[in-house]
């Protein structure tokens, strides 16, 4: 799965009613041929997704392009690959607050 692309495709995928209310900033680091620099942002009901690092991240989460697809597409295991240094998360806690929210488990 291109992980850059699940991410730039987040606004039409999160149910709107069921963020209304939640305020947070994530940032993802993608490294790789796909990978890149991006902004998440939930407010006011909506998902605004920005290429580069906008505002003050809540979460930032740094991976490779190969193993966040790996993630989003259930052949590598969340806490595996955090806790073997695949996929690093700065505040786990809103992590696995939003992402069910976000489809990222």
């Amino acid at each position: 799965m291109d992980a850059a692309k699940f991410i730039k495709d987040l606004p039409n995928k999160v149910n709107k009613s069921v963020i209304e209310g939640m305020e947070t900033n994530f940032q993802f680091d993608i490294s790789g041929d796909t990978g890149g620099q991006f902004t998440v942002e939930l407010t006011d009901g909506n998902v605004l997704v920005h290429d580069g690092f906008v505002g003050n991240a809540e979460c930032t989460v740094k991976a490779s392009d190969e193993n966040l697809g790996k993630l989003l597409s259930g052949e590598l295991n969340p806490m595996m690959a955090v806790m073997t240094g695949k996929v690093k998360i700065s505040n786990p806690g809103v992590m696995l607050k939003y992402a069910k929210v976000l489809g990222l488990m």
